[in-house]
């Protein structure tokens, strides 16, 4: 496992971001001529270079992971050269200058915060789960494990060694699988979503053993992985097919808890008086 780990987190990680960021930029985006046929997807590095403002030299020791702590002036340049939204330019400085405090932060298991587990009590009629930092399922109430995991048994968050994990539950549970309606979606926002927070916490080995496993299990998470695509996902709609209240759309909205290490409540709403409203209604114990 330790030597699949390195393959899939390679210890430069900002050259590999850098790498895949340029090659989704074509020199038409970036209003460099071209002529003749080209090698490289994207733009070359001495094109990024020169419209981000610095020498060819540093940023290939950038890319090369030799060069640390870059000023905020060159990651600013390389942002806007690059059209990074604020989650991307965000990952780029996790990985550009690495916060001494967050790698000092250790692997343990996460406790469940304790007004959360008040919340998701007072909220009988909105389906709502608790999530770690890693997307370990900290608790649910009644209503969110009838809508996304029935299946499993309501008890299994309170056991710290096998809880369910949403990203292993999407990957690599059938039943999770067939509830998405858009299920390719779903689990690229999800695996954008993991790297965001795989930037913010490089040093976390139960997160660094996560990301292995899926990548070994699921060719889907590899290939996603691969991508390294980065956005956050705080908001939006799920397009769920239920098997016992059938399709249903709801807004779901993930509200980071203050000083928790970034433990989150996912909560998803139906309009009032619509077909998924009532299907909730059905769904209540």
């Amino acid at each position: 496992m330790q030597a699949h780990r390195q393959q899939v987190r390679p210890s430069n990680e900002l050259g590999d971001y850098l790498r895949s960021r340029r090659n989704a930029i074509t020199p038409e985006d970036a209003g460099i001529p071209v002529w003749g046929t080209r090698r490289v997807p994207g733009l070359r590095r001495e094109e990024l270079a020169h419209i981000s403002g610095i020498s060819v030299n540093y940023y290939t020791r950038l890319e090369q992971g030799q060069s640390a702590n870059a000023s905020d002036a060159i990651i600013e340049a390389l942002a806007r050269a690059l059209n990074l939204d604020e989650a991307e330019r965000v990952h780029l400085y996790e990985l550009a200058r690495p916060t001494p405090a967050k790698r000092r932060r250790t692997a343990r298991t996460e406790t469940p915060n304790a007004g959360a587990l008040a919340l998701l009590a007072a909220m009988p009629t909105v389906p709502a789960l608790l999530l770690g930092r890693r997307n370990d399922v900290l608790a649910w109430n009644p209503l969110g494990h009838a809508l996304l995991a029935g299946h499993l048994p309501f008890g299994a968050p309170d056991e710290p060694a096998s809880r369910p994990n949403q990203l292993r539950l999407l990957f690599l549970d059938a039943h999770t699988r067939e509830l998405h309606r858009d299920w390719a979606d779903e689990a690229a926002l999800a695996v954008a979503s993991l790297r965001y927070v795989a930037g913010q916490y490089p040093d976390d080995r139960l997160l660094a053993e996560l990301i292995g496993d899926l990548s070994l299990h699921s060719a889907d998470f590899a290939r996603l992985w691969a991508k390294h695509d980065v956005r956050l996902c705080s908001s939006g709609t799920k397009r769920l097919r239920h098997p016992q209240i059938g399709d249903l759309d709801l807004h779901y909205e993930a509200l980071h808890l203050p000083d928790s290490n970034g433990q989150r409540l996912l909560t998803h709403t139906a309009t009032p008086g619509s077909a998924a409203a009532d299907a909730l209604q059905l769904l209540q114990r």
